[in-house]
């Protein structure tokens, strides 16, 4: 059996939080490794909804260790209230069954403080963030300044590492015209959270070797997308993390031969939440019942995210660079109904055909789609489990993908429900 890793294949909200609480019930570990709580995932297990921005969705199964990797930066606060929140709801959450990365990073008030203060700046070019601290504590770990897990297990030593991060951010504060950090304070702070949290820190690297040596099953959950990530994606309206599965590695402790399967998440057409290019956003009729009826708002904020028409230049670029051997397409059943689909199949750049999406920002916003127009259907898919009960249409529609995007579709979502599902290729036989 193979580990598998499961990563968006677009701009996000592709409908992860499905896939992998319907691949988590055949696994015995489940990591997050990389992203914060601006990642949201909405379960629906037996009539119960349940959303996580945090936590690793095997968290809401019995028997499943959930691990928060050092590729994670974590906001104990968030984290704390995410875990009591879950509590309320019935879930069993202990140190036994949640692990967090002792090398993981975290996310203090001053950095959501930060990340708020740049979004609203007339001065700056606002990015479309969660507005969570996110990047800027990504910031202090590369600049190595950041608070890190371990350091709440050891209360003695903050006070030397505060100081180091506020001589930077205190600078920026006062280039701001903002009110310096006391640092007394955020001491104060971090002592009042660390009982809620540090029982759950330790190393994840150790758990994830001994989850190799007895064989269990592994499945890498990822936040965002492809096209979010800070290197592969549309930058600068991206993630402060890496995304792609190669970082499920980097993310966790492990090796990269033991990421296994790569799955990679497509919606049936194309949505994007906050700022950045769309090449087939539809801002019409098309695009406002294109979310009506699929629900397009974030899980996390409750924004309105942008729809459009499936991209297969985007996600065959993604199944390039996220390293993704098989597609999970989702929410087929929101086109039921479309006479006509249109799937974009190319771009225009200034009169010259390309078949990619360029790095430069500025050529990034003038493309232009070319489509191809297929027949839609008029009959239900929503809840199909086989490809029997899918319209002949339908059928044509995903393996029509398959033929633009170079990969398989291994998996068929056909509505929010886990059992809802077609499964065409098993991702922990590889």
């Amino acid at each position: 059996m193979a580990n598998v890793a499961v990563i968006g294949a677009q701009w996000g909200d592709e409908g992860k939080g499905k896939i992998v609480d319907w691949l988590s019930a055949r696994a015995d570990v489940v990591v997050r490794f990389q992203g914060g709580h601006n990642a949201g995932h909405t379960l629906v297990i037996d009539g119960v909804t349940y959303k996580l921005s945090l936590l690793p969705s095997g968290v809401v199964r019995p028997g499943k260790l959930s691990v928060i990797g050092n590729g994670v930066v974590v906001d104990p606060w968030a984290l704390a209230a995410e875990i009591e929140k879950l509590r309320g709801q019935g879930v069993v959450i202990t140190p036994e069954n949640l692990i967090v990365a002792e090398n993981a990073a975290l996310i203090l008030p001053l950095h959501r403080e930060l990340d708020v203060a740049r979004e609203s700046s007339n001065s700056i070019q606002a990015l479309g963030t969660t507005k969570r601290g996110i990047g800027p504590a990504y910031e202090d770990k590369v600049g190595r300044r950041a608070i890190r897990a371990v350091d709440l297990k050891d209360p003695a030593t903050l006070p030397g590492k505060i100081a180091r991060l506020l001589a930077h951010h205190n600078a920026l504060r006062r280039g701001s015209g903002l009110g310096e950090f006391d640092a007394d304070a955020v001491l104060k702070e971090l002592v009042g959270i660390a009982p809620k949290v540090a029982p759950y820190i330790g190393p994840v690297w150790r758990k994830l070797d001994e989850a190799r040596h007895t064989g269990k099953r592994v499945l890498f959950e990822g936040a965002q997308a492809v096209l979010l990530d800070v290197d592969h994606g549309t930058y600068p309206f991206v993630t402060s993390s890496n995304t792609v599965a190669g970082q499920a590695a980097a993310g966790s402790g492990i090796g990269p031969r033991q990421i296994g399967y790569v799955l990679g998440i497509a919606k049936a057409y194309t949505t994007r939440v906050g700022e950045g290019p769309f090449p087939t956003e539809q801002k019409n009729e098309l695009g406002e019942r294109l979310g009506q009826r699929g629900a397009e708002f974030g899980t996390v904020t409750g924004r309105k995210r942008r729809c459009g028409w499936f991209d297969s230049v985007l996600v065959r670029q993604t199944v390039v660079t996220g390293g993704i051997d098989g597609i999970a397409l989702t929410k087929l059943d929101v086109l039921d109904g479309f006479e006509k689909i249109d799937v974009c199949v190319g771009y225009k750049l200034r009169g010259k055909n390309l078949d990619y999406l360029p790095a430069n920002a500025v050529e990034q916003a003038a493309i232009e789609p070319v489509y191809e127009t297929m027949d839609g259907w008029s009959e239900s898919t929503r809840g199909a489990r086989s490809w029997a009960q899918l319209p002949a249409n339908a059928i044509k529609y995903v393996r029509r993908i398959e033929e633009l995007i170079g990969a398989p579709v291994a998996l068929l979502s056909t509505s929010p429900e886990r059992d809802d599902t077609i499964l065409v290729h098993d991702p922990f036989l590889g």
